[in-house]
């Protein structure tokens, strides 16, 4: 019986055991790792992690960016409206007569539905922006539980075909 040769600092094998040549293939020993597959599916399983992700994110990115222009757009608008509203607010100071103040008073209501109009829009297009999100990451999520589902039905029916043919190798 032969001793194995010397070995590294990490365990393995640093050169051919005694009485093999160097062009000699070690007994029991394959030119592949078993772990080998595991990581070419590793890469493969988050390649595809990654391409799910950035389909989920080219589907509801625009939608998104829209909304965002959108709200930054109704902020800007309620930017212009409050600086309008406090320049009417002074004018209310510099107006003695009571037909000006009524007829300031009726356009501040009017500024006033304006601004409650567009704060309703914002908060409808951020529950709208949230409802995507959140449908959005269960979306990645049940993609995810999928795909792990797949892989434990794959291992499933390796060990199942690795059985039977383990069960025919012992009638020949």
């Amino acid at each position: 019986m032969s001793v194995p040769g010397p070995t590294s600092p990490d365990g393995a094998l640093a050169g051919p055991p005694h009485g093999l040549g160097p062009g000699e293939p070690t007994p029991g020993l394959s030119d592949t790792s078993p772990d080998e597959g595991l990581l070419e599916d590793l890469t493969v399983e988050d390649k595809a992690v990654e391409q799910l992700a950035e389909g989920l994110l080219s589907h509801y990115l625009p939608d998104l960016q829209r909304s965002k222009q959108a709200l930054q757009e109704l902020t800007q608008n309620q930017v212009v409206l409050l600086d309008t509203l406090e320049q009417e607010i002074s004018k209310f100071k510099e107006c003695h007569s009571m037909l000006d103040i009524n007829a300031l008073f009726t356009e501040a209501k009017h500024y006033h539905a304006k601004l409650v109009n567009i704060r309703k829009e914002m908060l409808m297009l951020h529950e709208k922006t949230s409802k995507l999100k959140k449908r959005a990451l269960k979306l990645q999520q049940k993609r995810q539980k999928e795909e792990l589902e797949r892989e434990q039905q794959r291992e499933k029916e390796f060990e199942r075909e690795k059985q039977l043919t383990a069960k025919l190798a012992k009638r020949t």
